[in-house]
């Protein structure tokens, strides 16, 4: 039998597997104030950098690489320490494989229960420097 999670327990995500909270991506249609285009991509991001929650907005192109899920549904994000293996569990299904948003970045996003999640590791704790 499934153990249940109780009220005040975090999810097993954080606490057996050591994955740490990052962000929540919220897809829009609407240009997002100060937003950074990723061209490679083909998406803007914006409200990241000034929000003390870690709340993100994300504006896809039409012919954006990715899956319709995270284009259309919000989306938790967790740090991992290594990005190959959070991705070898084997009751994850892989929406997006491995890609580099910025230098020092490697993400992938998994979906579960149909919520996507976002996978990422810095290889670089300051990208650029």
């Amino acid at each position: 039998m499934e153990k249940k999670r109780k009220d005040h327990e975090q999810p097993l995500a954080i606490e057996e597997w050591g994955w740490r909270y990052h962000h929540i991506g919220i897809p829009t249609k609407e240009k997002i104030q100060d937003e950074r285009y990723i061209p490679h991509l083909k998406f803007s991001v914006g409200g990241f950098d000034t929000s003390p929650f870690g709340i993100e907005w994300m504006r896809f192109d039409d012919d954006s690489p990715f899956d319709e899920l995270i284009k259309t549904v919000p989306h938790i994000a967790f740090e991992v320490d290594n990005l190959e293996e959070a991705l070898s569990r084997t009751d994850l299904r892989i929406l997006n494989q491995t890609n580099a948003p910025s230098e020092g970045v490697r993400v992938a996003m998994i979906e579960h229960n149909g919520a996507p999640i976002e996978l990422i590791e810095f290889t670089q704790k300051n990208p650029g420097t």
